[in-house]
């Protein structure tokens, strides 16, 4: 008798998920129906679960396609049995987050079962992993658009933790963060990173230049600070000072040029208008007079004049 190729996949998926049932016999044998009776409630997580990419049966690489929640929460009979309403149902074999009394690196095991690879290369030693950060601290696989893969929401769930940066970015000075066309991802690698911070690229300077890519040079006459680290002179997370800068000029470019060319006086509010007004203190300052500050490709441009 011939079968149809779809009825034969058809055939081969059904006999592999039984068997799978039969070899280990700790999981529910209805799957995610067995979870079903008591979890759904259309705004439980386990409902607003089946619609997300890791419910789909069909497609291998999924948790569904082996044992539904229980290829995450680990064989949970247990959890399962019918109890009396005088008793505490037990929890799940491993229950995510960071308040669960499952060990983190238990928890974070069964996510790099199948997240191991790309971004995540470098989480072994990475500052999160050692600080005993879940993988559910950050995402929820619950979610039908997890916050922290949503460009305008992850600032939010990285603040939890980065307060400080948070404070930063309402100052008189950002990116664009609140405005969602910046994130934090955009610079940081929180699954690790070979550069510092967690940073995407191998340095600062790399970094920045993924989007300031006019201030990568090569040039002629190089500002050895900028050639060296942009934050020397730059604050990345929020200023008060305009174009991130970390102090005001001209005392910034006075903690190194004291000497050279120009008298060491350091310049203060007496050199403005209604003082004796003084272009070193006016304007852009220092830079009323060396606009090239990143770097110039002039011939004359050794003082980063022109």
């Amino acid at each position: 008798m011939m079968v149809s190729l779809v009825g034969l996949i058809v055939l081969i998926f059904a006999s592999g998920y039984a068997g799978a049932e039969e070899t280990d016999p700790g999981y529910a044998k209805r799957g995610e129906k067995a979870c079903l009776k008591c979890h759904s409630d259309d705004e439980s997580p386990v409902a607003k679960f089946l619609k997300t990419p890791h419910a789909q049966r069909a497609d291998g690489r999924t948790p569904f396609a082996a044992h539904d929640c229980e290829s995450c929460h680990g064989a949970s009979p247990e959890h399962m049995k019918k109890v009396e309403e005088s008793e505490i149902r037990p929890l799940p074999a491993v229950v995510f987050g960071a308040n669960s009394a499952t060990p983190v690196d238990q928890q974070n095991e069964v996510c790099l079962g199948c997240h191991e690879g790309g971004v995540r290369m470098n989480w072994t030693g990475s500052q999160h992993q050692a600080a005993d950060t879940s993988c559910a601290s950050c995402h929820d696989v619950h979610a039908a658009r997890d916050s922290i893969l949503v460009k305008k929401t992850q600032p939010e769930v990285c603040y939890t933790c980065h307060v400080e940066q948070r404070a930063d970015s309402h100052r008189r000075s950002t990116h664009p963060i609140e405005e969602g066309k910046v994130t934090c991802s955009d610079c940081h690698n929180s699954h690790g990173s070979a550069g510092p911070k967690l940073l995407k690229e191998i340095s600062v300077n790399d970094t920045c230049y993924g989007c300031h890519a006019e201030k990568r040079g090569p040039f002629l006459w190089e500002h050895a600070p900028v050639r060296d680290d942009c934050s020397s002179c730059h604050t990345p997370h929020g200023s008060n000072l305009t174009r991130l800068l970390k102090a005001r000029t001209p005392y910034l470019c006075q903690e190194c040029h004291q000497e050279n060319y120009h008298p060491g006086t350091l310049y203060s509010g007496t050199g403005l208008a209604g003082a004796s007004p003084n272009a070193r203190v006016l304007g852009k300052d220092c830079m009323n007079c060396h606009p090239k500050v990143h770097g110039s490709n002039h011939p004359s441009g050794t003082r980063l004049t022109r």
